[in-house]
């Protein structure tokens, strides 16, 4: 089993197209949209985390491409540096995913990076600068 976060991107051309439900439907790919965005030109970007049987995977894969659509790794994630963190909140209450959280009755800031999309609003929040964008290499470390 195949399970991993992409960015995809669609052509102006293509943006329109059911990919998400083609995937589904045809190659028994689960979808989870983490973000979406469609910008003045008309052209898609999506992060999605794709789960799928390799075979399936693969020929989803090559689907996407023959489309036009660019399947590229989630080259970035947001690491918690929690000795730095003041625990003020501020990177909670701008978090649209929950990633980041009030731990309650402590009331400590807490972090799950399986729920966060990386839109990197926490970065811009957090005034400790408890928060990083790392990218990551080849081997996802």
């Amino acid at each position: 089993m195949i399970r991993q976060k992409v960015v995809l991107r669609f052509p102006a051309d293509v943006v329109e197209q059911p990919f998400i439900y083609t995937l589904a439907k045809k190659f028994n790919v689960t979808a989870n949209i983490l973000k979406a965005n469609i910008n003045p030109r008309k052209e898609g970007s999506m992060v999605v985390e794709l789960s799928a049987e390799d075979e399936d995977y693969s020929g989803a894969m090559d689907y996407l491409q023959s489309h036009g659509v660019i399947v590229l790794p989630l080259a970035q994630q947001i690491v918690w540096l929690e000795d730095r963190c003041t625990q003020c909140g501020a990177c909670v209450v701008i978090c649209p995913t929950n990633a980041l959280w009030v731990k309650r009755p402590e009331m400590t800031v807490s972090f799950c990076s399986e729920k966060c999309v990386v839109c990197e609003r926490c970065l811009k929040a957090c005034p400790a600068r408890a928060i990083e964008a790392r990218y990551l290499d080849e081997e996802g470390e």
